[in-house]
């Protein structure tokens, strides 16, 4: 990870707001130390002697940039990061999620059908990089994703780990990776040949399920989106390498490329028309789910929020004298049910219309926020459900004249939920079933 950005970033500010003072004589140097907002003070004599178990403790609950930017104190606090001690106690205090987003400039399907063979590996323009976005500062920061190797593809995020597939038609090959300590793990080939398929992640701290779905290669020149297939490790010894599961529901029109997980099931897009496709995980089994006015929908996205699955989209009923408008509605507990949860403010749509324009737009959730990118800017939009707030983000400064929209290549701002942490090991199983991935020595 480019621990740079998070140290050297100007816009950044500490986790707190402390006032620095000193006092010196012809003997001695003592440092104090006063909380601006409590005027208390803090005798640097006696915080100093914290015990390193408790100071351990406290450094586990500092969110990643002011954590990574606390390496540069000590050698102690740079060797946290390699500490098991310290890890340990980071994954039993369990600190709260920080939750963020992740974007990558993604090329689009035309771009990557016609553009194949071009460049050399070893351009730097070819090595990836992610753009984080911490809803609660309003930050951006820029993540190198220079060890991850030529021909592969962000297609998810889950507990702390981005997977990547390979781009080449065939037996798929998927790398997960931690961004903050730059380790990757591979998963065995998929067991079907697919072109451009559909990934569901879920990594949790004992188990990692990925699901896979469409975009058959029945021959060199046809694909159909018949079969899909699961893989699971966990840590109480069971292990399931790419079983085929049930069949896709009939006449399936997979373009996302993306799933959502939400409480043990996998969901994704169905186009032409609208609708939801469910994938069961313990019960092996796919169902399709009508979209809410499925006929009037237009770029809609599905997203995990606060435990529940929303859909994301534009409703224009303009024969019916219905304004159009931006929509969330939120699927039930009986699998069938849709609400409504929220409408953009007339207000904010039409300024939202004119500067989308009809070119479209993505969503994706985490928690109680809710990004939107439109394509072809570099706008982004920012929902809290729990505030009902709504903002326009400053465009990201480290993606370049491309920003939220479409790049010289057909790419665009792809974006995924993303909880960073310091260490996942639950990945440590996937060694036992794996050669080094491709970028190894």
């Amino acid at each position: 990870m480019d621990t740079n950005v998070f140290i050297n970033n100007p816009s950044l500010t500490l986790p707190f707001s402390y006032t620095f003072t000193s006092s010196s004589n012809s003997s001695t140097t003592t440092s104090t130390t006063t909380d601006s907002s409590s005027g208390q003070w803090m005798d640097g004599r006696i915080w100093s002697k914290l015990p390193p178990p408790l100071l351990d403790r406290i450094i586990a609950f500092l969110p990643p940039p002011a954590f990574f930017r606390s390496r540069c104190v000590c050698k102690r606090f740079y060797a946290l990061l390699f500490s098991n001690a310290f890890l340990e106690t980071y994954l039993q205090l369990l600190p709260l999620r920080h939750n963020c987003f992740l974007f990558f400039k993604h090329k689009t399907l035309k771009s990557y059908v016609y553009k194949r063979g071009g460049g050399s590996n070893d351009d730097d323009s070819n090595k990836a990089e992610g753009f984080l976005f911490d809803p609660n500062e309003i930050r951006w920061y820029r993540l190198s994703f220079a060890y991850i190797p030529s021909g592969f593809y962000p297609s998810g995020s889950s507990g702390g780990l981005v997977s990547w597939v390979s781009e080449e038609a065939g037996l798929k090959t998927i790398l997960l990776c931690n961004p903050l300590v730059g380790s990757v793990s591979q998963l065995p080939p998929m067991s079907r040949p697919r072109l451009f398929p559909s990934i569901g992640l879920s990594v949790t701290s004992t188990s990692i399920d990925v699901t896979v779905a469409g975009d058959d290669l029945i021959s060199p020149y046809a694909v159909k989106n018949l079969s899909s297939e699961s893989f699971h490790v966990d840590t109480g010894g069971f292990f399931s390498l790419w079983a085929m599961t049930s069949s896709l529901p009939r006449l399936c029109s997979l373009e996302s490329g993306k799933m959502v997980y939400v409480q043990g099931k996998f969901y994704c897009m169905n186009y032409s028309p609208f609708s939801v496709l469910s994938y069961e995980v313990t019960g092996n089994r796919w169902i399709k789910i009508q979209a809410p006015m499925r006929r009037f929908l237009r770029s809609p996205s599905l997203l995990e929020s606060r435990g529940k699955l929303v859909l994301v989209a534009a409703v224009e009923k303009s024969k019916l004298n219905v304004p159009k408008s931006l929509r969330l509605w939120s699927l039930q507990q009986d699998n069938a049910t849709w609400v409504e949860i929220e409408r953009m403010p007339q207000p904010l749509y039409t300024q939202f219309a004119a500067e989308e324009g009809g070119k479209g737009f993505e969503c994706v959730g985490n928690q109680e926020f809710v990004m939107i990118v439109l394509k072809r800017t570099s706008l982004q939009l920012l929902f809290d459900v729990v505030r009902k707030s709504w903002l326009w983000v400053p465009p990201c400064t480290y993606s370049g004249g491309g920003g939220g929209g479409c790049g010289s290549d057909g790419e665009v701002l792809q974006g995924f939920a993303y909880d960073p942490v310091l260490t996942t090991p639950v990945v440590s199983l996937l060694d036992q079933l794996t050669l080094p991935y491709p970028g190894a020595c």
